[in-house]
């Protein structure tokens, strides 16, 4: 009866969710593309067996590198489909994977997109990245008999309490997965509370322990320490640096609406100080957006896209795709954005892997025990306020002592809590077919 209702609202709800499309397509036209694939219907059909994932945005295509290489390498003769949620997710799954997994839009949770979507690509398994559920797509490849894994899966708290408010519906959907490989032990928990099972029997855990309770979610840990960032955006943002002649770097990366504002001040200290700020917006939408606020700021600016040198400027603005690994080995420290204000935080991980010392305000619940371990092994600094984040950027700026120490320590921490992927191929192999 709960799903009957869900579904009735979505009825209720299209001509909101094609109005929607439209607003959306006013500052990213691309939402206007692919609509087919938003209902269920596709060009081009596999040859072979599939295996699918779905990674709703960015930050889950990336994470899903890992088990996508994995999977890549121990079935060759199987066709790979990822499947996202927005344009950016889906040009950055392209331009990570596009020459060994076929990118498309998951339907919309109508049950005849859902089919539709299921009788096109007959997927062997379905592996869904982080906490993307949706109920109709859960309850159909159930009956569809398709296996569902939840992998490398987070629940913040105020995500918990949103999904327990939905009660039997919530449990339900989360009771179709057959195995759920959590990042950590909160995370586990939550997702247990729901009714997420962990599996069969005897499957791994984070401390190599043998879980004993085929129900419970397994901690794997987060893949997202085990991508590597490529050699060659590392040398881009080494090159980047060579040219700031003795300048020092700050990098505002993955802010959000709301954040550059508090960031003016910021700014203004690092250009006084004859250093440079590189800001790179969380969403490509709003690049314009920003562009025009720092140059409202009295700041001088460059853009990337442009191919705008930032010597001569106060701030570059990051105005591009797929280069953030670039520009964390560009900075001298660097503020994760999406923490000043509430939305609970942006990937901090990607700066410790690329050696950068991180900086982040106090709302972090996206990555919180990251966040935790992050500060407590010296990697990153948290802040409380603009004004502190200004005073930590000049301490960090003038201190190379201290920025050394915490990039050291930023490579280890990364390294550290490499191994995620193992763990979560090992939770998952019962559900793949046959590599004979």
């Amino acid at each position: 009866m709960a799903r009957a209702l869900y579904t009735l609202g979505l009825w209720l709800a299209l001509p909101v969710v094609l109005l929607r499309l439209g607003w959306r397509a006013r500052k990213q036209p691309e939402y206007l593309e692919n609509i087919g694939e938003r209902f269920g219907r596709y060009a081009v059909r596999p040859d072979r067996p599939v295996l699918w994932l779905h990674a709703v945005s960015v930050g889950e295509a990336r994470a899903a590198q890992p088990v996508i290489e994995a999977l890549a390498a121990r079935f060759p003769r199987h066709a790979l489909v990822l499947t996202c949620m927005t344009p950016t997710g889906r040009a950055t799954a392209l331009s990570l994977y596009g020459a060994r997994a076929r990118v498309v839009y998951l339907p919309y949770d109508y049950p005849f997109a859902i089919r539709r979507f299921l009788d096109h690509f007959q997927p062997r398994v379905g592996v869904v990245m982080e906490t993307e559920v949706w109920p109709n797509l859960m309850a159909l490849c159930r009956h569809a008999g398709v296996p569902m894994a939840l992998a490398n899966a987070r629940l913040s708290q105020r995500s918990f309490s949103r999904y327990a408010r939905a009660g039997a519906l919530a449990r339900e959907a989360f009771g179709d997965f057959t195995c759920i490989a959590a990042q950590t032990d909160a995370d586990a928990g939550r997702l247990a509370a729901l009714g997420g099972r962990g599996g069969l029997d005897g499957q791994v855990g984070l401390d190599g322990h043998v879980g004993l309770d085929g129900h419970a979610p397994q901690v794997t840990g987060n893949l997202k320490f085990d991508v590597t960032p490529a050699p060659a955006l590392l040398d881009l943002g080494r090159q980047w640096r060579a040219a700031q002649a003795g300048r020092r770097v700050f990098l505002a990366a993955s802010t959000r609406e709301g954040e550059e504002a508090l960031l003016v001040p910021v700014l203004r200290q690092v250009a006084a100080a004859g250093h440079l700020t590189v800001l790179v917006p969380r969403h490509p939408q709003r690049f314009d957006e920003v562009a025009k606020q720092i140059a409202a700021a009295g700041l001088t600016l460059a853009r990337r896209s442009r191919g705008e040198a930032p010597p001569e400027v106060a701030v570059w603005l990051g105005d591009s795709m797929g280069e953030m690994a670039a520009y964390f080995a560009m900075a001298d420290c660097a503020y994760i954005g999406g923490s000043l204000l509430p939305f609970g935080g942006q990937n901090m991980i990607e700066a410790a892997a690329c050696g950068c010392p991180a900086l982040f305000g106090p709302h972090t619940w996206n990555f919180n025990e990251a966040a935790l371990q992050a500060v407590a092994t010296g990697a990153a600094l948290r802040v409380a306020d603009a004004e502190e984040l200004a005073a930590k950027v000049a301490a960090l700026l003038a201190d190379a002592t201290l920025r050394q120490r915490m990039a050291e320590s930023a490579l280890a921490f990364s390294h550290t809590h490499r191994g995620a992927t193992d763990r979560t191929m090992a939770l998952l192999s019962p559900l793949l077919p046959p590599t004979h």
